[in-house]
């Protein structure tokens, strides 16, 4: 056949069918086939046109319900297929009215109530003026359906559309007026979802499973890349952008509708605290009505200032909660008692004039009775921060100043924390694990610590859950488990707990390994000079590595055995304790080893089976060997295993007591040789061997 001829055999049927399209107008089959040739071929206005007589005259045709279903899942899906496209311009040259009809009676077609809200949704974005009608019953419809369903997590598709995409349309037409009850309901509804949005938890496989294939996915308030996926929703519907931005967006709506006190748009978070701020000054004053509006405001906001700062804070100091593992760098961060004064709070009496203890270069300074006055004054409370192992810190330690405004802020009123107690337990905070993490160092720097005791210990308790939730056990979860043990032993501390704080501390540091030590400082380290010190007021915040938490086990220990080990009634094991304590971190604390060396003296004699164990400073060797002499006032000293009962034998004589002397020199010959050893080697092994009597040498 010619091509000519292929070309009539393809026309003459549709001429055929045009002829009986118009000769038979109530034939369904005939007007159906006319727009499937028109489909197929991909004319958008004819296929238009026909769609919309059919969609006219044979409205309860199912086949003609299933080409609008097909047509409505294009338009939902935002797909770029070629087809899909065609298929979306077949529907936008349906007149308006018939566009709305056509998705209303697809929307009742509909049985799955994610599907009939996705069409529902279609329908107000494309025509506003249904939102009036709709708009409430859609959300409401959502909300019942997340509740119907019993999901254990407001991240849900559900919760989802309604927040991002009913809400909004709500809120932003000008013909709605909602009563202020439901603006609340439906603000906090919101807030809910931002918030354990940002704040969601990584599951062991960096997703929460969906029913499409998952793609990388920015974490929002952090920028790490970590692959999310909601259930029931594609990809790409379950990214939610600045979530914390559309919050306040939404703040600034809701206020104008409920008539705020002084409320504008465009306020930051830490401008709607000040506000808040103003207002409370002046509630007390307000008649009934102005309290519980004034009141509404100041807990809406101050709430939302709150996790908003706290979770920056965490996100900061224990950043692994919310982005897995995706950084290298990413350990958590502790807030301890500040031990900088544990060396320099000590004042010597008076100074041995032997040669080791004229310190040429300078090390010699004690504080003076101005600095003493100056630290007599309290100042506040700091939070001390390595500005290099912390670049963001001025802004961490902004937003947890924040939030604990916010949070006094919340309890400064019984009606306002009423209504904050309120909240959190329709949110469930209480299994929130991030913010426990701020509740903890918020009651830390308030210097509650057996209050804090108590929420290191449910928060561990959470933390077991999760690990039983995840069936697993990851570094980042021993770290954070440290974490709390390492806050226990530092609050123990402050409470005076002396005992309990160090089996905490022996608990932390048994699980760690040392790193390397230079043995010796450099002269330009030596000589770089001390900022003026606190006293017992700083805190400090320091990252949970062995390089920095071992260094604070052990002044923490040093502070605990030093208060025992310098009273008036003797107590030998708990100095020789103090000294080998003393050796890290020299010669910071070399006025408190020169106080021990004193109070030695004035004993007379001293007795740590231990020293030649663990004493590898070469200025400490060298003043026990000048303590044995004359001129060191000929102390005895009792170092070596089993001296003790050697010397109080009952046949000592001449020959066996210059044994003894010549036992000590060659012990002291073999420390001098170890000196080069890692000094946190040295220390580490200390804690582990010597672990049972440190903690019965604490009452």
């Amino acid at each position: 056949m010619s091509a000519q001829g292929d070309c009539e055999f393809l026309v003459k049927p549709k001429a055929w069918l045009i002829t009986a399209r118009t000769l038979y107008p109530a034939d369904f089959n005939i007007q159906y086939e006319m727009y499937s040739i028109e489909r197929n071929a991909e004319r958008t206005a004819s296929a238009g046109r026909l769609l919309y007589d059919i969609f006219v005259n044979f409205p309860e045709q199912p086949v003609v319900w299933r080409e609008i279903a097909v047509i409505t899942a294009a338009l939902r899906n935002d797909s770029q297929d070629k087809h899909a496209q065609f298929l979306k311009g077949v529907f936008e040259t349906l007149p308006g009215p018939v566009q709305c009809k056509m998705l209303l009676k697809a929307t009742e077609q509909c049985f799955n109530t994610l599907e009939k809200a996705e069409m529902l949704l279609l329908l107000l974005k494309r025509f506003p003026e249904s939102v009036v009608q709709h708009g409430v019953s859609l959300g409401e419809s959502l909300l019942e359906a997340e509740t119907v369903e019993n999901l254990d997590t407001p991240v849900n598709c559900f919760r989802k559309l309604f927040v991002c995409d009913v809400l909004p349309l709500i809120l932003n037409n000008p013909n709605m007026c909602l009563p202020v009850s439901l603006l609340y309901k439906y603000m906090h509804k919101a807030a809910e979802f931002y918030i354990c949005y940002v704040t969601r938890e990584p599951s062991a496989d960096g997703q929460i499973q969906g029913s499409q294939e998952v793609g990388g996915l920015k974490s929002p308030g952090r920028g790490r890349s970590q692959r999310y996926v909601i259930d029931g929703l594609s990809e790409k519907s379950s990214v939610v952008t600045e979530p914390w931005e559309r919050l306040l967006e939404m703040v600034g709506v809701v206020g104008s509708l409920c008539d705020w006190q002084g409320e504008k748009a465009n306020r930051s978070y830490s401008e709607l605290l000040q506000r808040v701020s103003e207002l409370c000054r002046y509630m007390s004053a307000t008649d009934s009505e102005g309290f519980a509006r004034c009141c509404a405001q100041i807990v809406t906001c101050c709430t939302l200032v709150l996790f908003h700062s706290a979770f920056h804070y965490v996100s900061a100091v224990q950043p692994s909660l919310f982005q897995g593992h995706t950084s290298l760098s990413s350990c958590p961060w502790v807030l301890l008692e500040d031990l900088s004064s544990v060396y320099t709070d000590v004042e010597v009496e008076r100074k041995h004039t032997h040669k080791k203890r004229k310190l040429a270069d300078g090390r010699e300074k004690t504080m003076s009775s101005d600095d003493e006055d100056m630290l007599a004054k309290g100042r506040g409370r700091h939070i001390v921060v390595n500005k290099a192992e912390m670049p963001g810190w001025a802004e961490t330690v902004e937003h947890f100043r924040t939030a604990r405004e916010s949070w006094d802020l919340l309890h400064s009123h019984q009606s306002l924390e009423t209504e904050f107690v309120k909240i959190c337990s329709a949110w469930k905070t209480e299994m929130w694990m991030w913010f426990r993490i701020f509740l903890t160092d918020m009651i830390i720097y308030q210097g509650q610590y057996r209050k804090a005791l108590s929420s290191l210990a449910l928060m561990s308790s959470l933390q077991l859950q999760q690990n039983q939730i995840q069936n697993s056990l990851s570094s980042s979860s021993s770290l954070e488990t440290q974490r709390a043990i390492i806050q226990q032993a530092s609050c123990h501390y402050a409470l005076g707990e002396y005992r309990m704080a160090c089996e905490k501390l022996l608990e932390v540091v048994s699980g760690l390994m040392p790193q390397n030590h230079e043995a010796v400082k450099s002269s330009e380290e030596q000589r770089k000079p001390r900022g003026k010190t606190r006293k017992g007021n700083d805190l400090r915040l320091i990252p949970c590595t062995s390089k920095s938490i071992l260094p604070f086990c052990l002044q923490l220990m040093l502070a605990c055995f030093k208060l025992r080990a310098f009273t008036d009634n003797r107590d030998d094991l708990a100095l020789g304790h103090v000294i080998v304590l003393l050796q890290y971190d020299w010669p910071q604390g070399e006025n408190l080893f020169l106080k021990a060396v004193d109070k030695i003296c004035q004993q007379g004699s001293f007795q740590y089976e231990n020293f030649f164990n663990y004493v590898t400073n070469i200025d400490m060797l060298e003043e026990f060997a000048y303590l044995r002499t004359t001129e060191g006032g000929r102390v005895q000293l009792e170092l070596l295993p089993n001296q003790g009962m050697l010397i109080k034998h009952h046949t000592v004589t001449r020959g066996i007591t210059k044994g003894v002397k010549e036992d000590f020199r060659l012990a002291m010959e073999r420390q001098v040789s170890r000196c080069g050893e890692n000094l946190l080697t040295v220390l580490h092994r200390f804690c582990i061997n010597e672990k049972i009597i440190l903690v019965q040498s604490l009452p």
